[in-house]
């Protein structure tokens, strides 16, 4: 395949992929389970896509930083997009370590980095100011547990059923070994 080819491929892909959470997204908002302290968005089940192509980090992150538009707090499309980010480019780096077969390394960064970077700025931004600490630990302990469910709950049938059905024809890219 040509180079130009490829890289159309790779934008389509993200494109898809940000598409395919910004609707996921706003599935869950129609159940108030999108934003919030606790919140259980079905579209971070695609935080594990990184495991099978690199096109998939500039994907969820442009899918979330759509998404966060809908919470109309510019706090959300930074932060959000960020940690989103960091946990895409660590889950794409874990992709090779796997546990009987599967990536459960790589499910774990969506879920560390959102309860810390999210937790945060719930506790900095959204409580009452007096306990910082306790105010963090509970944010990001709620944060996270909707992550680790999302993230690994569904995340391990979502990787089960794609590695299975070879949905990602997956090539070595530049950085991968044989």
């Amino acid at each position: 395949m040509s180079k130009s080819r490829e890289r159309i491929n790779y934008i389509i892909t993200g494109a898809l992929i940000a598409a395919l959470y910004v609707g996921l997204t706003f599935l869950s908002n129609i159940f108030n389970l999108a934003f919030g302290p606790v919140q259980f968005r079905v579209s971070e089940v695609l935080t594990i896509l990184p495991v099978f192509t690199s096109a998939a980090i500039p994907g969820v992150a442009v899918g979330c930083f759509i998404a966060n538009i809908a919470s109309f707090n510019p706090l959300d499309m930074i932060f959000g997009t960020s940690a989103t980010v960091i946990a895409a480019l660590l889950t794409y780096f874990f992709r090779n370590i796997k546990f009987r077969g599967i990536p459960l390394l790589s499910m774990f960064p969506p879920v560390i980095i959102n309860a810390l970077v999210i937790g945060l700025e719930i506790a900095i931004f959204f409580l009452p100011k007096g306990n910082l600490l306790w105010g963090f630990v509970i944010s990001a302990l709620q944060v996270g547990l909707g992550e680790l469910v999302v993230c690994v709950g569904l995340g391990i049938p979502f990787y089960l059923v794609i590695e299975k059905n070879g949905l990602f024809k997956r090539k070595p890219e530049n950085g991968d070994r044989l």
